[in-house]
């Protein structure tokens, strides 16, 4: 595995105590995802500020690594060694949530939930059910279209209309009930409502008889929500009230947990 040699390494140093190399690494690897996981070294130079020769440099230590991949035109894309150290993120998250979850069910009574965006689909990483026994469709590593889930819209309310219409398109619209939006024009509309509420609602959009509340975790790594879901004679508009507050604090809580390198759970 090549190193950077000893004078990039100690004459690297960022003001934090960190090796500066890293740090740009992981930038152009972030940079990467948000471009759709595929770029050119002149885009990564555009965006990050940094010297083709620079950019040169990392990408073919990551290349080496394994966790980019130069491509037959020449672009770089991600590499498979990152869908190991994904997977196993995901797992880790879903358990620091867990204590957080279990007090959404504590002060709701109801199934609590929680959601990354993965790519164009939704992807449940973590749960815990309701003491009142009730069968529903989200389950851990379950994944969904995001326009018939509450966490979905919760989630994409974040991004700009142009983009929201891209992943429509990519994913079309098929109806789950009848409630179901099957319009971008519709959808549209639901986010714009979540943007000023500041909650997302699933009333039996994605199964008949079951209605989800959800918020975003703010600032979190990657983007992720939390729910509750229970029967819609439960989780009422008059529930809603009382259960949306709680929601909101358990997300700034667990975003609190998530940003920090040296988290704690409750």
């Amino acid at each position: 595995m090549p190193t950077s040699s000893a004078s990039t390494t100690d004459s690297a140093k960022s003001s934090s105590g960190g090796v500066q190399s890293l740090e740009r690494a992981f930038d152009l690897l972030e940079r990467m995802a948000d471009a759709g996981g595929e770029v050119g070294l002149s885009e990564l130079s555009a965006s990050s500020g940094l010297p083709l020769p620079t950019i040169h440099r990392l990408m073919r230590t990551l290349v080496a690594c394994g966790y980019v991949r130069q491509q037959s035109n020449r672009r770089y894309a991600l590499g498979p060694r990152l869908i190991r150290l994904g997977e196993s993120s995901a797992r880790l998250l879903g358990t620091w949530a867990r204590p957080y979850l279990a007090r959404l069910v504590e002060e709701t009574g109801e199934t609590a939930n929680m959601a990354l965006l993965d790519g164009d689909e939704i992807v449940y990483v973590a749960q815990v059910p309701s003491k009142h026994s009730m069968r529903m469709f989200t389950e851990v590593g379950r994944r969904v279209l995001p326009h018939s889930t509450g966490v979905g819209k919760a989630l994409l309310a974040a991004f700009p209309d142009a983009e929201v219409r891209a992943l429509l398109a990519r994913t079309g619209m098929p109806a789950a009930t009848d409630r179901t939006i099957t319009t971008p024009e519709g959808f549209l509309a639901a986010l714009e409502e979540v943007r000023t509420s500041g909650y997302a609602v699933d009333d039996n959009e994605q199964e008949i008889g079951v209605r989800c509340l959800a918020v975003p975790v703010p600032d979190s790594p990657t983007a992720a929500a939390i729910s509750i879901s229970g029967p819609a004679g439960r989780v009422t508009e008059s529930a809603t009230g009382k259960i949306v507050p709680v929601l909101q604090q358990v997300a700034a809580e667990l975003s609190e947990v998530l940003s920090n390198p040296g988290g704690t759970t409750v």
